[in-house]
């Protein structure tokens, strides 16, 4: 799985550009709006729905006590809010299909 080429966002509006019959700077402008969508629905609401692949989602983390690892020496780690992708069912089962 090492050796195989990852798809580079060139290439992936090329190929969405095909598919719909779009020119490239139309599907380009559109993940760009998209990307905007997401981080301002994100920001607005805590969550924004990508239908069929998954949902970002605003998280608050608590605060809590760690461990600096050179010294040994326990540490406070402040409260923070952090952004998490939860993938919808139907595309994990789609990618990686369950045991049965």
């Amino acid at each position: 799985m090492a050796d195989k080429k990852k798809l580079t966002q060139a290439q992936t509006i090329a190929a969405l550009a095909e598919t719909v019959d779009l020119n490239k700077k139309v599907v380009k402008t559109l993940f760009e709006e998209l990307e905007a969508l997401a981080v301002k629905e994100t920001k607005r609401t805590g969550v924004f729905i990508v239908p069929g692949i998954g949902r970002l989602v605003r998280s608050d983390r608590k605060a809590r006590m760690g461990r600096n690892p050179a010294t040994g020496e326990p540490i406070k780690i402040p409260a923070k809010k952090v952004v998490k992708f939860r993938v919808a069912k139907s595309a994990k089962d789609a990618i990686v299909p369950p045991k049965k």
